[in-house]
């Protein structure tokens, strides 16, 4: 793609990355063809190839963002489908990031939208935050239909519905701690306890503790660490997700430096994404960049970590898994492989849907302001789910596991709690 910007435009850093992936793209739109939004819309500017347009035109204008490109941006769940597709390697990941950030720049949303957003960014990366909410929010589900037709509050709405009607007690697994390994050490490792996962799914961080100490790995929860930044950094909110990157490096940096760490560990692929992109995040904070590229080194989702300590091989379990694997997982941490071959040792029979490159419309905050394509998307990804006729469903990441389980049945779990029930494990609740 042909670009011009002008030497002025190209002395701010990020212009000048984001100039270097439009000038990769050379239009041939594989993209098209595996992002969610187009095949639902079939509209070109709900492709990657038309929001990389628009994009260009944006930035190269060096004007602010209009209305049109907002909306369609908006419509970006950023599974990054595109990037496993694209021939020419095209970084629509970091280029998507960069109009976000300027498009909260420059572009002054409508007020109510300024409010939801404010209220989601304030709450949802703070676990007490959170679960104070979960439980009010019990309260007021009754109002969920009437805030959905007030145009000011529709999206609060749409939170009272997609809130669970049981908030679990908070659990050892997010606290601080040092958790000591059974057997014969074989390692030590940093557990990102995040921040929405222990409030809605604690049960997870639980199975991992267990699971990594069984196998003579110590687990180490450290003290003051924090959401990854993952959610706001998707709403463009630069310097919010730069600062909880901050705090986590220095904290985890601590915890290498004082007794070694082999890996920080990492239970929902998206935030796995995310701190594995710290090194690029931070790359022009001279404070940060070389410590930043360390913790990102050092980034492991469970599967990929599991898979190095070759578990023995359990015999069969006569239980069928369909296996999910989420965006963030298998296009933007490419780790496809791992979790189906660790299921399939533990001795479960496991099953792919069809369509499993498209997103099932969590994606963050996504399922929240873009309701009707994540309506539509968890339909379809449910469908493909149940057709494969499974006992129980796994994943790697906890929105994933709470878009799919309000569309279906069948039980899902996350794919560290039934690799904890087949290596001594209790039986996970939810079976």
């Amino acid at each position: 793609m042909q670009t011009n910007f002008s030497p002025e435009q190209l002395a701010d850093p990020q212009v000048a990355e984001s100039e270097k992936i439009l000038r990769k793209c050379v239009h041939c739109g594989f993209c098209t063809a595996t992002c969610p939004t187009y095949v639902l819309l079939g509209d070109e500017l709900d492709s990657p190839r038309g929001r990389i347009y628009l994009i260009k035109d944006m930035l190269e204008n060096g004007r602010a963002a209009d209305a049109e490109t907002v909306t369609h941006i908006d419509r970006c769940l950023s599974c990054l489908s595109c990037m496993t597709t694209c021939p020419s390697g095209v970084d629509y990941m970091h280029l998507v990031d960069h109009a976000r950030v300027h498009i909260e720049k420059t572009y002054r949303r409508p007020l109510k939208d300024r409010f939801a957003r404010s209220v989601i960014a304030a709450t949802l990366p703070y676990p007490s935050r959170f679960r104070l909410a979960l439980r009010t929010a019990r309260l007021a589900r009754p109002l969920a239909g009437l805030l959905k037709r007030v145009p000011w509050l529709r999206t609060f709405g749409i939170m009272l519905d997609l809130a669970p009607r049981a908030v679990p007690a908070a659990s050892d697994g997010a606290r601080a701690a040092v958790y000591a390994a059974k057997g014969t050490p074989r390692g030590r490792v940093a557990l990102l306890a995040g921040c929405a996962q222990p409030v809605l799914r604690p049960e997870i961080n639980e199975a991992t503790i267990r699971l990594l100490t069984g196998q003579g790995v110590e687990v180490v929860v450290s003290a003051g660490e924090g959401c990854c930044g993952a959610l706001v950094h998707h709403m463009g909110r630069e310097e919010q997700a730069l600062n909880a990157a901050r705090r986590n490096v220095d904290i985890w940096l601590k915890a290498a430096e004082e007794d070694g760490l082999d890996a920080i560990v990492i239970t929902a692929s998206g935030c796995g994404t995310t701190i594995k992109d710290y090194g690029h995040m931070l790359r022009l904070d001279p404070a940060y960049a070389e410590k930043a590229a360390k913790v990102s080194a050092l980034a492991k989702d469970i599967t990929e970590y599991l898979a190095g300590l070759d578990l023995p091989e359990q015999g069969p379990r006569g239980m069928t898994v369909a296996y999910h694997s989420a965006c963030s997982m298998q296009h933007g941490q490419k780790i496809t492989l791992a979790p189906k071959q660790l299921l399939k040792r533990a001795g479960f029979a496991v099953r792919e849907p069809a369509e499993g490159h498209l997103c099932c419309g969590s994606a963050g905050t996504y399922n929240i302001l873009q309701p009707e394509i994540s309506a539509k998307l968890k339909a379809r990804k449910v469908r493909n789910i149940e057709a494969t006729k499974p006992n129980v469903i796994a994943t790697g990441n906890i929105g994933c596991i709470t878009q799919i389980a309000s569309g279906t049945n069948i039980p899902i779990l996350h794919t560290v709690e039934l690799l904890d029930w087949a290596y001594g494990g209790p039986k996970p609740a939810g079976l």
